[in-house]
């Protein structure tokens, strides 16, 4: 797998630092993604139904809602990767993740369909990443009016799931134990 090491504060914006923080510095990148996809599921799969339709605070989403704005996200970053990789010029847009959430009809979904998208969205992004070659990493663009490289755009997406799991632990599930 590739080796991608950790960008330095410079390539992102200063709010993309609480979910690149959460990641160590080994370039071991797409492994952790790998893991942690099969770390997340293993842990939410035998939750019952009462508890992935949980909202711990009103208006905050449910675990099924969590789920799915990850893989929204998900998708979103490596597009805006892909862009980037690829010389992009334009700025890219934003969005709101808040209307996604509430036009995703997670909490119709089966949650093995959930998984289901979540894995074939994350091997994907494996595989984009695992194809750029080391200097495409450094590429940079703008999007969302912030910029960023296409490797604060890989962190991003590892640390912005270990961000949402630590959140279902701590806020809905009362844990305190970090991944």
């Amino acid at each position: 797998m590739q080796f991608i090491k950790k960008p330095p504060a410079e390539e992102y914006n200063a709010y993309a630092s609480k979910y690149i923080d959460l990641m160590p510095d080994d370039g071991m990148l797409l492994k952790h993604l790998e893991n942690n996809f099969t770390t997340v599921k293993n842990f939410i799969l035998p939750l019952p139904e009462e508890k992935l339709l949980f909202r711990y605070a009103e208006k905050k989403w449910t675990i099924k809602e969590v789920l799915v704005h990850i893989i929204d996200d998900e998708r979103i970053y490596a597009y805006r990767a892909i862009c980037f990789a690829r010389n992009e010029k334009r700025p890219l847009p934003g969005f709101d993740e808040n209307d996604y959430a509430n036009y995703s009809n997670a909490n119709e979904r089966n949650l093995n369909n959930i998984f289901e998208e979540y894995e074939a969205v994350r091997k994907s992004t494996i595989a984009l990443f695992n194809g750029l070659s080391p200097e495409v990493f450094l590429k940079t663009g703008i999007a969302d009016g912030r910029h960023a490289s296409v490797r604060a755009l890989a962190f991003h997406i590892a640390g912005h799931e270990l961000h949402h799991f630590n959140i279902i632990r701590e806020r809905y599930l009362g844990e305190s134990i970090a991944l």
